[in-house]
């Protein structure tokens, strides 16, 4: 059965707003603007309906490098007025759109050529794919027809490498495919689980000409399991304690997820990617994760529970820390992708919903509510009180920890944080308080390092006078650096934030006990200032001796883009998230395997030489 989301939220508004393409003076009749509300009219160039087909979907910026076989559509964007941002590379692009579907919630586009433009675009799509984010990736091809000879340059079969890190490809054919299939892409990036979709055109066929007249796109359909639906209820229905894993498909939900967790009087976690769905100030939420990866609030009250309710999350191996959540006794798993239900834990119902219709559903449903419990927040508040009873480790430089507390203490509720990964990661998920729905981002599940300086760009970009941070280490720093200098060209007002410790920290710290050594890696000292002179930035050290919440603030009230270099010491610092990795990983190794660790550690600590060279 196919339902839409409240008739596609009212036929999705920002779709039905009316299209124009404004046509170059010197055009004559080829180009006209558009004539009906919401339609694409006229006689016009495939870069052109391109062009129509992104205002008709309503999008802010398109992200990319333009080159010999998108010319024609860049000249395109700038002769419409439709806004874009020249990076420095292609996995920038992909980054920064990701970033701005984030942040937004709105699908980013990137314009990348053939070949070389399309792979360095990859890892970042592939972020996109497994993170769950709408993202629609126009893609150059080599000429196509008559005319074209073969061995062109750039003769690479796009469609074949984009398939792996998209939800599905789309081929343009014929020019006056072009708006439709670009309706198509924008669909299906939001449709079901949210991802990116290609969509490769030839080059010749954006100078090519047609005549078009396409209507605004159809609104969306949602899945939706109606017998499933009436199970789950039932279950709620039984006596027991809830507990609510909220993912990040329920970022768009916010509001009916915090009615729910009321009417059920239901502790709510998070997964990474879900933080601030729930509100992490809600005397409800008890933090990220709820095993013994997360708040150890989580997984107190978790421990707790006879019901887990999971709703718009897919139970990763990082969200986890390598499955190691523990699994009550009933679980209804709720999620618009049916693949994602009842693949990890054991589920006594599946429900492939949205995760908003589904708790409207709840929230009509009176036989689930449960009584008051006076005493619910008050213990959570309780034991949240008590994670907040840290001890910082450094001593010679900054805690990244006391960095990340004193980041929560002196932005605002609005100010978005992109975090990069690093070992910090699993510390600002732990103890960074996220206080609304897309305040607070992470590459999950496929891990990019260097992803958090682009993504940045791309939410600043989308929303110029909001507040956007980044927390990077060093060694993220180096994968996508030279795009700050985008910042600067492009008067971004990114701070970024760079733990520095001259290491490939989060690598010793698994390494290290396992091996009785570390390899590769020791980085590079960095002269971060003539770095920053260097791209146009200002520039900030913090150190040991600087006070942390002075600082930021001087960050913070610059105008522009900052590089600050945080001098960093994780010191002994045990992080929950390792640990639980570590335990649940060894347990599962085999009495073989472990004999192996067993045998190799013993050796190199009687012949224990000291690191020298990494």
């Amino acid at each position: 059965m196919q339902l839409t989301r409240r008739e596609a939220m009212q036929a999705t508004a920002a779709v039905t707003t009316a299209v124009a393409v404004a046509p170059p003076a010197t055009a004559g009749p080829l180009l006209r603007r558009t004539s009906a509300a919401g339609h694409i009219t006229g006689h016009l160039t495939g870069a052109h309906a391109v062009v129509a087909a992104l205002k008709q979907q309503g999008v802010g910026c398109v992200f990319g490098i333009p080159g010999a076989q998108g010319n024609e559509l860049w000249d395109a964007f700038k002769t419409a007025g439709l806004h874009y941002l020249l990076v420095t590379h292609e996995f920038s692009a992909a980054a920064m759109a990701d970033g701005y579907a984030r942040s937004t919630g709105c699908p980013g586009v990137i314009a990348v050529v053939p070949g070389p433009g399309l792979t360095n675009s990859l890892t970042g799509l592939g972020e996109a794919l497994l993170d769950s984010i709408p993202v629609v990736a126009l893609v150059g091809d080599v000429g196509n027809g008559k005319k074209n000879f073969p061995f062109q340059v750039h003769c690479l079969d796009q469609a074949a490498l984009l398939r792996p890190v998209t939800k599905n490809v789309l081929c343009v054919d014929r020019v006056d495919q072009i708006p439709c299939v670009i309706q198509q892409a924008f669909a299906e990036a939001q449709s079901g689980e949210p991802g990116p979709v290609g969509v490769v055109i030839p080059y010749n066929l954006l100078i090519d000409a047609a005549h078009f007249h396409v209507g605004p796109p159809d609104a969306p359909t949602v899945a939706w399991d109606e017998a499933a639906v009436q199970r789950a209820l039932g279950v709620l229905a039984m006596k027991g304690r809830v507990g609510i894993y909220a993912g990040q498909g329920c970022m768009n939900a916010s509001t009916q997820l915090q009615a729910v967790a009321e009417m059920l009087q239901a502790p709510v976690a998070t997964s990474i990617s879900g933080k601030g769905a729930m509100p992490e100030t809600h005397p409800l939420s008890v933090g990220w994760g709820y095993g013994p990866q997360g708040t150890e609030t989580a997984e107190v009250m978790f421990g707790e529970i006879d019901l887990l309710l999971a709703v718009g999350v897919k139970f990763s191996e990082v969200a986890t820390a390598y499955y190691s959540n523990p699994k009550p006794k009933r679980v209804i798993h709720v999620d618009a992708n049916p693949a994602n239900l009842g693949r990890v834990l054991t589920t006594d119902v599946c429900v492939t919903a949205d995760a908003g219709l589904f708790f409207d559903r709840v929230l009509g449903c009176e036989a689930v509510r449960r009584p008051a419990d006076g005493k619910l927040a008050g213990r959570i508040a309780k034991l949240r009180c008590r994670d907040r009873e840290v001890k910082f480790y450094a001593k010679c430089g900054v805690d990244p920890l006391a960095l990340i507390l004193a980041l929560r203490r002196n932005l605002c509720d609005t100010a978005q944080l992109f975090v990069d990964v690093c070992l910090a990661e699993h510390l600002a998920a732990e103890h960074y308080t996220a206080p609304a729905p897309r305040t607070y981002f992470c590459p999950t599940d496929n891990q990019a390092m260097g992803w958090s300086i682009p993504a940045a760009l791309g939410a600043q970009a989308a929303q110029p006078g909001r507040c956007v941070v980044t927390l990077t280490g060093d060694g993220c720093f180096l994968m996508s650096a030279i795009e700050t200098s985008t910042a600067a060209r492009a008067g971004l007002p990114v701070k970024f934030f760079i733990l520095d410790n001259q290491s490939y920290r989060y690598m010793q710290e698994l390494q290290k006990p396992a091996y009785h050594q570390t390899t590769a890696t020791i980085l590079a000292r960095l002269d971060y200032a003539a770095l920053a002179q260097g791209f146009g930035l200002a520039y900030q050290e913090i150190n040991a001796g600087c006070g942390l919440d002075e600082s930021i603030q001087a960050a913070l009230n610059h105008p522009g883009p900052v590089l600050v270099r945080v001098v960093t010491d994780y010191g002994d610092r045990k992080i929950r998230w390792i640990e639980a990795v570590r335990k649940k990983y060894t347990k599962e190794l085999s009495m073989a395997q472990k004999s192996r660790f067993a045998a190799r550690l013993g050796g190199r600590a009687l012949d224990f030489k000291p690191d020298i060279n990494d």
